[in-house]
């Protein structure tokens, strides 16, 4: 499968055969095609761009048309990976016809090939909807970035004691939900390892952990803490697989040097007065 083009029913199969799939985050056509050709199976265009290329510190700003703005870089650049693109704060939250047109927005204007919301029991009636009309959706509970107030926080959810005791069956209750509204996928985001197993174990839907252990049918990432382009401290559960920001800041003070030295353009990076013969 690693050379052909990745569709919402062949995650049903790689769950199916054990093979685990692999997601990243990406933002825009240079790493989306980058990572397009890497092999990734899934790319998701998150509202964590509020994050990671806006610099804000929730995602809770982001809006439908930056969501389609960056879905159509991303999309223009894949060949082979599925393309979701994620419904925004409120975009989906106020009215099923709300969630409808926005959802549609993403697929119609971005060319997203499926859609992600969050929250579990509270967003079924509105899953059913989208599928029902052909969108595909893939879920996402635990810790949900959207409800960052009301949990205090990036909070661990559903921890045998603690403040996140209380919600350990309430998500068993939201995958439970998600599945029979028709998800094809869903995040399990920060939650103990042994509760996103026993998710993983009941449902037939393919799990995507973050912060949730191995035992997930794969595993997602937010591309700029995978290659190491924040400086801000991470979360337990990201490996850091580069160091693009250390690399990209020698390459920017290597020029700026060579700028000021009179270095650079070197006669070889200048245009002579007369073309050259062949």
């Amino acid at each position: 499968m690693t050379g052909e083009k990745i569709r919402v029913p062949d995650l049903a199969r790689m769950k199916a055969r054990k093979r685990k799939i692999a997601m990243l985050t990406a933002y825009d056509y240079p790493f989306a095609r980058i990572f397009d050709q890497a092999g990734i199976d899934v790319l998701l265009v998150g509202d964590t761009l509020g994050m990671v290329v806006q610099g804000r510190d929730t995602t809770l700003p982001v809006t439908v048309d930056e969501m389609i703005y960056h879905l159509r870089m991303v999309t223009r650049a894949c060949t082979r990976a599925l393309v979701v693109g994620d419904m925004p704060f409120l975009s989906y939250q106020v009215s099923t016809e709300d969630a409808l047109r926005n959802a549609g927005r993403l697929v119609k204007e971005g060319g997203a090939e499926a859609v992600k919301l969050e929250g579990g029991v509270t967003v079924a009636e509105t899953v059913r909807r989208l599928v029902e009309v052909d969108i595909p959706v893939m879920g996402h509970i635990g810790l949900t970035p959207q409800s960052i107030h009301r949990m205090g926080g990036f909070r661990v959810q559903g921890r045998r004691e603690g403040r996140a005791a209380g919600c350990r069956e309430r998500l068993l209750e939201d995958a439970a939900a998600l599945e029979a509204a028709g998800v094809f996928a869903m995040v399990l985001e920060g939650m103990p390892a042994e509760l996103a197993a026993e998710i993983t174990e009941r449902t037939s839907v393919p799990t995507i952990g973050i912060g949730a252990g191995p035992e997930c049918d794969g595993q997602v990432l937010v591309m700029h803490d995978m290659l190491g382009l924040t400086q801000s401290r991470k979360p337990r559960f990201v490996k850091v697989y580069g160091a693009l920001f250390e690399a990209a800041a020698s390459a920017a003070s290597a020029y700026a040097r060579e700028v000021r030295e009179g270095a650079f353009p070197a006669p070889e990076h200048c245009y002579p007065a007369k073309e050259l013969s062949s």
